[in-house]
């Protein structure tokens, strides 16, 4: 991936770092964008007829193209190849609307936490989460603006949902988080997750249209297998992503090995109960054979039994899956407590002694409500 730091997103030590973007004439600049058509929003063909309607080469499609996907540009400004003439027209008669780095979080254990500006004001969190130690650098994404599914046990889906995320506005955030990841711990990313704000099943188009953009040469060229793509469970949507025979991997947000459990703390499996999601996963990696996860929270004496870890067991014989046990991170008035680290540790106990791949994730960022399920845009 390209490293073209922007003095942008600077991070430093102080917990809370306002950006030294100029957000007034951002803003102004984006309100006289909003009747031009986002450049974004084109393929390379419609950008190459555009083009040639008013008298440009083909070949500086490519290079606007490659200013867009390669190397984040963020104006038509900076587009240094293409004659002033042809920028100014760009500028009158496009529209270019990056995300604006808002606010900068960073936590006692290395994480970083983002909140970033659209064009139309809404606000949106991506977190950064660095483990050094195993070469590791994962960036998790949000898919849309707020959540629709109000998930008990998750600060995001009482924001309600706002709009989906532009493809653009997905790859901006991988693209200014490895800058940070670059400045902050001299490395590239090397993981993306779609785990944060929103389900990104349900802004479906636009997720997979970013995901092109970051793995195709014309753009980040990231390997898909670094990338997995986390969801509530929306069966008919896992059977698209299967028929589409898709690269990168899947997660389930499970945290119930049962339809009763789970449908008091997951709205959504009263309309895709377990046997309608097992049967769609079991499609999703007889067509792709692409790796599945299920995350799964684990609630003190809610699903944290020895009995709840035989039902998890069932639910991994049928195809190949890890099971990540997450600690869970607590939210304001929620009826749920963190498991004791011993309930925690013999649940993946169990599981591992029936031949399945477990890895307890222990909680990251939670000090600046980075941590999973606490994206809410807080402060």
């Amino acid at each position: 991936m390209n490293r073209v730091l922007r003095s942008g997103t600077i991070v430093n030590s102080s917990p809370i770092i306002q950006s030294k973007f100029r957000i007034r004439s951002y803003l102004c600049c984006m309100e006289n964008q909003q009747l031009n058509k986002d450049i974004r929003q084109m393929s390379l063909e419609e950008i190459t007829s555009l083009l040639s309607s008013i008298g440009e080469p083909s070949f500086r499609a490519k290079q606007i193209y490659e200013w867009l996907w390669k190397k984040g540009a963020h104006s038509f400004n900076e587009m240094t190849n293409l004659s002033k003439k042809l920028r100014s027209w760009l500028s009158s008669n496009m529209a270019l609307r990056p995300i604006l780095t808002d606010l900068v979080q960073k936590s006692e254990d290395g994480t970083i936490k983002s909140r970033f500006r659209l064009h139309d004001g809404h606000l949106i969190e991506s977190v950064l989460i660095p483990v050094p130690s195993d070469n590791r650098f994962t960036v998790c994404v949000s898919s849309q603006v707020g959540c629709s599914l109000t998930c008990s046990f998750c600060a995001t889906g009482r924001m309600g949902r706002k709009r989906n995320l532009e493809a653009g506005e997905i790859y901006d955030q991988v693209f200014l988080v490895n800058e940070q990841c670059l400045e902050h711990y001299g490395h590239p990313l090397t993981n993306i997750v779609y785990m944060g704000m929103g389900e990104p099943l349900l802004a479906y188009k636009n997720v997979l249209k970013s995901i092109e953009h970051i793995t195709l040469p014309h753009g980040l060229h990231m390997s898909p297998k670094r990338i997995t793509v986390s969801t509530a469970g929306i069966a008919k949507m896992i059977r698209k992503l299967a028929d589409e025979e898709v690269k990168f991997n899947l997660a389930l947000s499970l945290h119930a090995a049962e339809d009763s459990k789970r449908n008091q703390i997951m709205p959504i499996n009263e309309h895709n109960n377990l046997k309608t999601l097992m049967d769609a996963l079991a499609y999703f990696y007889q067509k792709t054979k692409n790796k599945i996860t299920y995350e799964y929270i684990t609630f003190q004496h809610f699903n944290d039994s020895l009995e709840d870890a035989a039902l998890l067991a069932k639910l991994c014989k049928r195809f190949p899956v890890k099971v990540n046990i997450i600690e869970y991170n607590p939210i304001d008035n929620a009826p749920f407590e963190k498991s004791a680290a011993h309930r925690i540790d013999d649940f993946a106990v169990f599981l591992r002694k029936q031949d399945i791949g477990v890895t307890v994730r222990r909680s990251r960022g939670r000090d600046i409500d980075a941590a999973c399920g606490q994206l809410a845009n807080k402060e």
